[in-house]
């Protein structure tokens, strides 16, 4: 087989691929990438320039899979295996830094230090309309790709929804998924907490004691910080949803008296 064969049909397969069910779109991106890499690499291009023409090739096809999501997984996949599996002895650096972008959109550097990408389950705050009142305002701090907005809103379709995320891509992803939200690009701890009557976060334990404080800061008495999983280290809770398969969902009221009482100060 000429190195030039498998082409024509993977561009047969790339014009398919929005029909087919997924994962094969992905499946499709990732095969298009490699036979592209093979073919130039057997043309006798340099290993740089193969890694372009298979990268530009795998995210073309990516981009035609259906859903921000998927396409950010089928985008991946060729230059993580390539990473793991082509030795990279004589692949310029600036090459790699190119490979990695589409990470570097979705995460920056900045948002590192909070939690990574896990998404709300669905269904994991189911329960929590017994025990805090119908709040009018609710804001997600960091709210990724909105999963957590959308359990918010099968609680309280009712409430105004917010939602704030440092990532520019899942911000814009977030609002795409969330038309019932207003989500804006920003620093979750640089944000002001007032005016809401329930925060929610999905963040890291180590984040837990610093979220009360700007929570007490901002917040006005009486409203409410809620956490899936993790809990306030010595903060006594309202309540905690628990059972069997399902997260812990921590309720805590923000006391009588609190650091700032106006909630007009904000958190840094």
């Amino acid at each position: 087989m000429t190195p030039a064969t498998p082409l024509p049909q993977l561009a047969a397969a790339a014009r398919a691929a929005p029909a087919l069910p997924w994962p094969l779109p992905a499946l499709l991106a990732w095969t298009l990438g490699w036979g592209l890499w093979l073919a130039a690499q057997a043309l006798g291009a340099p290993a740089a320039v193969a890694g372009l023409v298979a990268l530009g090739g795998s995210l073309a096809l990516a981009w035609r899979c259906q859903g921000m999501w998927r396409r950010l997984l089928a985008a991946l996949g060729f230059p993580l295996s390539a990473w793991a599996l082509v030795p990279t002895g004589d692949w310029p650096s600036w090459l790699w830094l190119l490979l990695v972008l589409p990470l570097m959109a979705a995460y920056p550097l900045r948002a590192w230090r909070d939690a990574p990408l896990f998404p709300t389950p669905a269904g994991a705050l189911a329960g929590l309309d017994r025990i805090v009142p119908a709040p009018a305002s609710v804001l997600d701090a960091g709210c990724g790709l909105g999963h957590g907005l959308a359990a918010l809103h099968a609680v309280w379709p009712q409430a105004r929804l917010h939602g704030v995320e440092w990532s520019p891509l899942l911000a814009r992803w977030a609002a795409w998924r969330c038309k019932a939200a207003c989500i804006r690009r920003a620093d979750m701890w640089a944000t002001s907490w007032a005016g809401h009557d329930l925060v929610y976060l999905f963040q890291r334990p180590e984040s837990m004691a610093r979220a009360w404080a700007k929570a007490r800061r901002d917040m006005r008495p009486g409203a409410c910080l809620v956490s899936l999983e993790f809990a306030v280290p010595g903060q006594p809770e309202l309540a905690c949803l628990q059972g069997a398969g399902r997260r812990p969902v921590w309720v805590y009221r923000l006391p009588a008296t609190t650091e700032n009482s106006t909630g007009g100060r904000q958190g840094r």
